[in-house]
């Protein structure tokens, strides 16, 4: 598929907070040492496979926005790869002129609607320190797979609720030929995913951290009634939940 929209969307590298195993929710958690070298590994991997973005979201919260920061640096500061490099030294025109325009003026938007759950008084919490605070709390949580409400927290309806708001917005905003990064946390991911498939549940995904989720969509034919919503060619799961670049 060529002069698609593209979507990629990232889970950030490991935290302070995923290494500590806390529930960070909304609290702020600086990447660890390994975080730093998954992003890294990250940034190498996407510029080797010449994966430039047009456009870069994330969610402010700190771990996010540092896995952000990583990419967009290493991107704008990086040797280009070989084959994109001969390229532009071989004076070939357009795609290429704006790929070098590209990665120098990459702004990075940061988006309330990224954030990870907001999990209320069990935020920063590892759950050991959580059944000491909470124990009857933590027991219901434990006992039951129906939603238990935890004071404090958002509902699930206001989690999904914003989920559809950025995908409502990314689709209003974005056409054929833009690459979009959309750097996240997996528990709103799932949410995200499950909007852009305009599922009417959300599942369950296991993302490890920085793992890619990708999607080509023709954005042209996106509000098409007819069977070509059914047609496959016009939108596609190039890669989930892909985490390769860290074996």
């Amino acid at each position: 598929m060529h002069g698609v929209l593209k979507l990629l969307f990232i889970r950030h590298a490991q935290s302070t907070g995923n290494q500590e195993k806390r529930m960070q929710g909304h609290g702020e958690f600086a990447l660890s040492e390994l975080g730093r070298q998954q992003a890294e590994k990250l940034a190498r991997r996407l510029l080797t496979e010449a994966w430039f973005p047009s456009h870069v979201y994330s969610s402010p919260l700190q771990r996010a926005a540092e896995t952000t920061q990583i990419l967009v640096e290493y991107f704008q500061t990086a040797p280009l790869p070989a084959a994109v490099s001969d390229l532009i030294d071989a004076a070939v025109t357009s795609p290429m002129d704006s790929l070098v325009e590209r990665r120098r003026s990459l702004q990075v938007e940061f988006a309330d609607e990224l954030k990870e759950f907001q999990n209320g008084i069990l935020q920063g919490l590892t759950w050991a320190e959580a059944m000491s605070q909470y124990p009857d709390l933590c027991q219901a949580l434990e006992s039951s797979l129906d939603w238990i409400p935890i004071p404090g927290a958002e509902s699930l309806e206001a989690a999904r609720s914003r989920a559809r708001q950025f995908i409502q917005s990314l689709l209003q905003q974005h056409k054929n030929g833009d690459h979009v990064w959309i750097v996240t946390h997996s528990w709103i991911m799932q949410h995200l995913i499950a909007e852009l498939l305009e599922c009417d549940r959300s599942w369950r995904l296991r993302a490890s951290n920085t793992a890619l989720f990708e999607f080509w969509i023709d954005r042209d034919r996106w509000e098409r009634a007819d069977q070509n919503r059914f047609n496959t060619d016009l939108w596609q799961v190039f890669r989930f939940n892909d985490s390769k670049h860290l074996q």
